[in-house]
């Protein structure tokens, strides 16, 4: 009995300190602080028929697949984990250009099925030639921003952000907003070299 009534007190005083708001609560979900590093950009010059301006933090690299052609390129985000594909083509026909323009709208709609939402802008430079259409896809898909830009006659250069990790939107959605800066600097210092 004496246990028992011991045993009863000890439960009695676990359960009333348990429900004091002084001890111990659980710790809401956080995510880790990203450092964004300064915006500052430098000139991209090459042999290639177009310039434009990227940031300091990212590495123009060569292309390495077993498809690539001339002046394509990676811009490497190393602190994020990303890159920005870009393809260049030196078109030669009416047909060839019709064809690309409606390669880059297939490929941003390819994401149909896991985005919420593809939200396209048009883009046009008439001084300088560049013309274009920015595709800004929103939701757990391989590619957040696709773009392409053309003088509508010879040259076409296409654009895809993709990160080397598995897609969570509202995880990498900060870095997105951060890179589409980058590209939207990238996009209105694009310039043709003839």
């Amino acid at each position: 009995m004496k246990r028992l009534l011991w045993f009863s007190a000890c439960v009695l005083i676990l359960a009333f300190t348990a429900c004091q708001s002084d001890g111990y609560s659980p710790k809401p979900r956080g995510y880790f602080k990203i450092d964004f590093p300064v915006k500052k950009y430098q000139q991209f010059q090459s042999g290639c028929a177009y310039s434009f301006e990227y940031p300091t933090y990212a590495k123009m690299l060569p292309d390495q697949s077993s498809d690539t052609q001339p002046c394509w390129y990676n811009l490497a985000f190393p602190s994020f984990n990303g890159r920005l594909h870009l393809t260049y083509y030196d078109v030669s026909s009416k047909k060839e250009y019709e064809n690309l323009v409606e390669d880059a709208r297939t490929f941003a709609f390819k994401h149909t099925v896991k985005a919420n939402s593809i939200d396209q802008k048009l883009i046009s430079y008439p001084d300088k030639k560049v013309y274009g259409i920015y595709y800004a896809i929103e939701g757990n898909t391989a590619s957040s921003v696709q773009f392409f830009l053309t003088d509508s006659v010879k040259h076409y250069f296409r654009a895809a952000l993709y990160f080397n990790e598995r897609p969570q939107y509202d995880s990498i959605q900060p870095v997105v907003s951060f890179i589409k800066k980058d590209i939207d600097k990238m996009i209105s210092t694009f310039k043709w070299k003839d």
